[in-house]
């Protein structure tokens, strides 16, 4: 997967007047912490920001932090805080991650394939639209994808159904449904000798 990159400058002040000069500069107040380091303020161009969520692929993209010391900071940003109304940034939170250790992720399941069910009338339905993975910062998938095309009518994809690539696992305790084909619903439309017979009926019953 790709890792973008961003640079970032570090800041000793802090506060509210403080981080309003640097959005009055055009950047954004952020803080850098993980499990094994010491919490780092940074201040970042704001312009560079906007170019990078656009570039982003999925939310838990893994970004390289460049704070000018030669050395790159493996992150994912953990919140965005935006203005009310106007949408500009606050401040941002990038949490540090290790490249060695798996993390949880939520990640989109995309639907392949034309399905038997939908050709025969039935409704596919995707009940868990995401799935939390367990991975490598650095094996992060882009989506999930299930091939839909053998699905027919009462079908289920359940998650053990699933199989990813690679040291990927779903850490699921319950084998709950991930996508399923619903029947089509049922019509009660008249035929046009019903529609004859029940004019006949009404006729009857007004001669009596």
């Amino acid at each position: 997967m790709e890792i973008l990159e961003l640079k970032a400058e570090k800041r000793s002040t802090i506060g509210k007047g403080p981080a309003r000069s640097l959005r009055r500069d055009g950047k954004v107040p952020a803080v850098l912490y993980g499990s094994d380091i010491e919490p780092v303020s940074l201040s970042i161009q704001a312009k560079e920001i906007e170019v990078l969520l656009k570039n982003a692929k999925f939310n838990q993209q893994l970004i390289n932090i460049d704070m000018g010391d030669g050395v790159l900071k493996p992150t994912m940003i953990k919140e965005i805080q935006l203005r009310p109304v106007k949408g500009d940034f606050l401040h941002i939170d990038f949490y540090e991650v290790n490249m060695g250790r798996k993390i949880r992720v939520r990640v989109p399941v995309v639907l392949k394939g034309k399905s038997i069910g939908v050709e025969m009338g039935g409704l596919l339905q995707i009940i868990r639209r995401e799935l939390e993975v367990l991975c490598y910062p650095g094996e992060i998938p882009e989506a999930i994808e299930i091939d839909v095309t053998d699905l027919n009518i009462g079908n289920s994809v359940h998650v053990n159904d699933i199989h990813l690539e690679g040291d990927m696992e779903i850490p699921a305790d319950v084998n709950f449904t991930v996508v399923t084909m619903l029947a089509p619903k049922k019509e009660s439309v008249a035929t046009e000798d019903e529609g004859i017979e029940a004019e006949a009926v009404a006729g009857e019953a007004a001669a009596e």
